[in-house]
């Protein structure tokens, strides 16, 4: 890595901000005192393919949405989140399928993390039309919910260039298992999700496929 001064002038914004007339849901507050002791949560960890056709509370999901990303402290100039990223510039962005979740009608959400919201992006089910972007597994379409992880890619390469697709790569892996941990504490199930056709993904969550890209996805629902 070549040493060079980075022009903070062009520093990407660490939030994508979608449009003030979508329909936001605010999430139940996260809860931060109880369930599993961390070694505990560890050792039932499992990836689960057979999930229950059950909707799953909203609690819950407002629970594996902060741990995998939320903000966890905040000080004048910095917010603090669950998972660690290379120089706190945090390119990895969430997304949600929902099919089966209380208080929540089904369709393709944005995580908004400073306020801890969802930004409907498309009402609908859309579980079928994943798993057959995902090589036709069918668990993403039995899933309560799916969270889709994508990268925007020049919110790190501003400052770390060629390096980036590494670091990335990275981030969203200490994001996936905060999530695969908070689902057992909550008594779900997961299943971390590598293999799909980008393009089809990306369609369906509506991003371009260039400036910001899927990554990741995880299954996650009450277990059979």
């Amino acid at each position: 890595m070549r040493s060079r001064a980075l022009d903070w002038s062009r520093k990407p914004d660490l939030y994508k901000k979608y449009p003030a007339g979508l329909e936001r849901f605010t999430l139940e507050e996260p809860e931060r005192s109880e369930g599993l002791p961390l070694y505990s949560a560890i050792s039932l960890r499992r990836s689960v393919r057979d999930f229950k056709n059950r909707a799953v509370s909203e609690s819950k999901l407002s629970q594996v949405l902060w741990a995998s990303q939320g903000i966890t402290s905040q000080s004048v100039s910095h917010q603090f989140r669950a998972a660690p990223s290379a120089g706190a510039l945090y390119p990895v962005e969430t997304y949600c399928l929902i099919s089966r979740v209380d208080n929540l009608m089904s369709g393709i959400y944005h995580y908004q993390i400073t306020d801890h919201k969802l930004t409907l992006l498309r009402e609908g089910r859309f579980g079928q039309t994943l798993a057959g972007a995902a090589l036709s597994q069918s668990l993403l379409a039995e899933a309560s919910f799916v969270i889709i992880w994508s990268a925007i890619v020049e919110r790190a390469r501003w400052k770390y260039e060629q390096r980036v697709y590494r670091y990335i790569y990275l981030d969203a892996g200490h994001i996936a298992q905060n999530a695969a941990l908070a689902a057992v504490s909550c008594g779900l199930s997961s299943c971390p999700i590598g293999a799909f056709f980008d393009d089809e993904v990306n369609k369906i969550i509506g991003i371009d496929g260039e400036k910001e890209t899927v990554i990741y996805m995880i299954a996650i629902g009450e277990p059979e």
